[in-house]
């Protein structure tokens, strides 16, 4: 049997800002943006760039107790892990966007990290694993993943 995680979704307040901060800041490229009229609501689907993996879904808060939990979806852990195959050139791209770092850069056992939030507060780690850990994505010249 093989399965994987397909989206994680991520509660927005508003489609076209979340859009434009993945798109423009973070450089993701919009994979889906589908109107379901049944539902009057979008699904809306980025990836980073050349990502064939887990997407996010981002899902517009329909409730009062959705709000509640936008910029807080892991109660102020990091939530999600931006892995890169080049950390400095990724940290200095997201630093000239704007983007606000709340913990600096740092060399871990399993690679180079620091720590982000999204336009809503949500955390992110931005990590380029070490080339021998299993989640690499170090790439060789011919396209292997190299671990």
């Amino acid at each position: 049997m093989k399965q994987s995680i397909g989206h994680i979704a991520l509660v927005v307040r508003d489609y076209d800002e979340a859009i434009a901060f993945y798109t423009q800041k973070l450089r993701f490229r919009l994979v889906e943006d589908t109107y379901q009229p049944e539902q009057d609501k979008r699904w809306v689907v980025v990836a980073p760039p050349d990502s064939d993996g887990t997407t996010l879904l981002l899902a517009r808060a329909s409730s009062r107790r959705q709000e509640a939990f936008i910029g807080d979806q892991s109660g102020g852990r990091v939530f999600l892990f931006l892995a890169t195959d080049d950390f400095w050139r990724d940290y200095k791209n997201m630093l000239a966007q704007g983007i606000e770092f709340v913990r600096e850069p740092t060399e871990a056992v399993y690679g180079t990290v620091a720590v982000f939030a999204d336009l809503y507060g949500n955390l992110w780690d931005l990590v380029e694993y070490a080339a021998e850990h299993p989640q690499s994505v170090k790439k060789t010249a011919t396209g292997v993943q190299s671990k």
